[in-house]
């Protein structure tokens, strides 16, 4: 599971690393990222008593953004009753640190707040981030960050903008419903007299670069994760590019081409129409604030991971964006994940940078088992991995 070169070659490990940085995603469904990044520590530790471990959780927009940037940044967390992704109402967490407001898309409209058997992205709604954002707006906030990764949702951001006063008409003169599919129905769009955002400045946390439409869009890749069926596909993606026009003509923004414009069910693109938000890398943005170059630099091993390793982790995520740093900084790499594609793991042997992946499944092939007890075998088989890194172990990643 190397990549290029080897401890024999001259690498990192002609002595053991005297300071590791753990920077982890969150490992989905069994462990946030501050819990994944305490588990590894602990592994690490066995290996290496006498090193200087750094842990550093990250996220990059998705779920978990928002109490990642609080333990790093500090801050208060707030609550609020809001519309879920359903009408049901959610309480709803959001972090405040100075002037700057965090909010995350998952803890309004996020897919683990819709049950499997009821998740329909052409009814599910926008309308309480809409809602928070009502209340946030009323604080002397100057800048919002949105995380748009982990919703349910692909309505393009209209349910937050109707709760933020947008009247989004049919033909009749009446107001759509909530959910994608009445998208299609969007005649004209007529903007609130008042709005509560302005002089706010708005930033949107992207965890893709998809466009709203097409091949690669919200609804022909993210649509089917949140329980749409192939023909809901279509109707989706038909609605998208309705909606893009009919914004075009009555808010004069082009917004289907944007890079993150897909972020989030169309949400990206929703921002920027009705908000007129400037849509951003998550993973850079916390990057910077976190000072991961920085610590980069200071540290002789990196440890990260997340729980599927994918052709999409080095796409806007956690794991490319560190693996873009330490290979910048040419320091060797430890990956640990849940699973790791065929595809993931062949792009890694491109790479120059001294790398080793670890992964659950290899170890435990029950996935339920897994998850149960993440933490221990996470723990466990990050101790593995470094004893068999350290030792040069010249197996093919």
């Amino acid at each position: 599971m190397l990549g290029r070169g080897s401890p024999d070659e001259g690498s990192e490990f002609s002595r053991p690393p005297r300071r590791v940085l753990i920077c982890p995603d969150s490992f989905k469904g069994s462990l946030t990222a501050k819990e994944a990044a305490e588990s590894i520590a602990r592994g690490i530790q066995q290996g290496l008593p006498q090193a200087e471990i750094e842990l550093l959780p990250l996220a990059d927009g998705g779920e978990g953004t928002l109490e990642t940037l609080l333990s790093a940044l500090g801050g208060e967390k707030r609550r609020l009753w809001v519309s879920g992704p359903l009408g049901d109402p959610v309480w709803a967490e959001y972090g405040v640190v100075g002037e700057r407001a965090l909010l995350e898309v998952a803890q309004v409209a996020g897919l683990t707040l819709v049950p499997p058997q009821r998740r329909d992205p052409t009814r599910t709604t926008t309308y309480g981030l809409g809602e928070l954002l009502r209340a946030v707006c009323r604080d002397p906030i100057a800048e919002i960050w949105i995380g748009l990764g982990g919703s349910a949702t692909v309505d393009a951001g209209a349910g937050m903008a109707q709760a933020l006063g947008y009247r989004l008409l049919d033909e009749a003169g009446d107001p759509i419903g909530w959910g994608g599919g009445e998208l299609a129905r969007l005649a004209r769009i007529e903007p609130p007299k008042q709005p509560v955002w302005l002089g706010k400045c708005i930033r949107g946390l992207c965890d893709v670069q998809n466009p709203l439409t097409g091949p690669l869009g919200a609804a022909a890749v993210f649509a089917p994760q949140k329980g749409a069926t192939p023909q809901q596909v279509r109707q989706l993606e038909q609605a998208l590019q309705h909606w893009a026009r009919v914004v075009e003509r009555d808010l004069g923004r082009t917004v289907d081409g944007i890079p993150g414009a897909g972020a989030a069910g169309g949400l990206g693109a929703g921002l920027v129409a009705f908000l007129g938000a400037t849509l951003e890398s998550g993973i850079q943005l916390l990057a910077q604030h976190l000072a991961l170059p920085e610590r980069m630099r200071r540290c002789d091993l990196v440890v990260t991971g997340e729980g599927r390793l994918d052709e999409q982790s080095t796409m806007g995520k956690v794991v490319g964006a560190v693996l873009e740093q330490a290979s910048a900084a040419q320091k060797p790499l430890l990956i640990l994940c849940g699973q790791a594609t065929p595809a993931a793991r062949a792009n890694l042997t491109a790479r120059s940078l001294l790398i080793r992946v670890g992964a659950l499944c290899d170890r435990i092939p029950d996935v339920t088992e897994a998850q149960r007890q993440a933490s221990h075998h996470l723990e466990q088989m990050a101790a593995c991995e470094l004893k068999k890194f350290l030792a040069g172990d010249p197996a093919v990643i």
